[in-house]
């Protein structure tokens, strides 16, 4: 993906800066409401990569977007406006998150269910992957009713699938690769 070298470097001066002034926890909050804010707003994403709009209204955007942001994370804003770098905002935010799990040895978890998980569940969730990863993980549930039940974990590059579809779809294909031709 272009720019994910640069959005490595940047996220690291960032994450590095942070962490001199412990604010790695208040920049990481930060960075996850860029993220979600970004992703879910098509216009802003358009204004941040538009090459048309100036970089002084993108930073009045961005200040005003995210007035309650520390004061790092304004000066990443600063330093990637003044670099010509803010199409890639995105991209150092998730980066950034990617340093501050892999430092505090934590990782993301997405959870797809049928239902929202209850504390119960969530607990045998974090086992699960404390026993796949050795870590533990921030859990995000997903809402999916085409799993018919069961769950699907994803923490990473790894994925535990143990849904009812998953199980269904393994069953119709060995009915499909079985040759056995009954002589009756």
């Amino acid at each position: 993906m272009k720019g994910t070298r640069a959005a490595q470097r940047y996220a690291k001066a960032v994450f590095n800066l942070a962490k001199e002034k412990n604010a790695a926890d208040a920049v990481k909050e930060d960075m996850d409401s860029i993220l979600k804010t970004v992703e879910g707003s098509d216009d802003l994403a358009n204004m941040i990569g538009s090459p048309v709009v100036k970089p002084s209204l993108k930073k009045k955007v961005l200040t005003a977007v995210f007035k309650d942001a520390n004061p790092i994370t304004l000066g990443a804003f600063n330093i990637l406006l003044d670099n010509g770098r803010i199409n890639i905002l995105e991209l150092v935010a998730k980066q950034y998150l990617l340093r501050y799990n892999s430092a505090n040895q934590t990782q993301d978890a997405v959870v797809t269910t049928v239902v929202p998980l209850t504390d119960e569940l969530e607990e045998k969730i974090q086992k699960k992957i404390i026993e796949l990863t050795g870590n533990g993980a921030t859990v995000k549930n997903v809402i999916d009713e085409d799993i018919i039940g069961g769950f699907v974990l994803r923490v990473g590059d790894i994925q535990y699938d143990a849904s009812i579809s998953n199980s269904l779809n393994n069953l119709k294909r060995e009915f499909k690769n079985n040759t056995y031709v009954s002589k009756i």
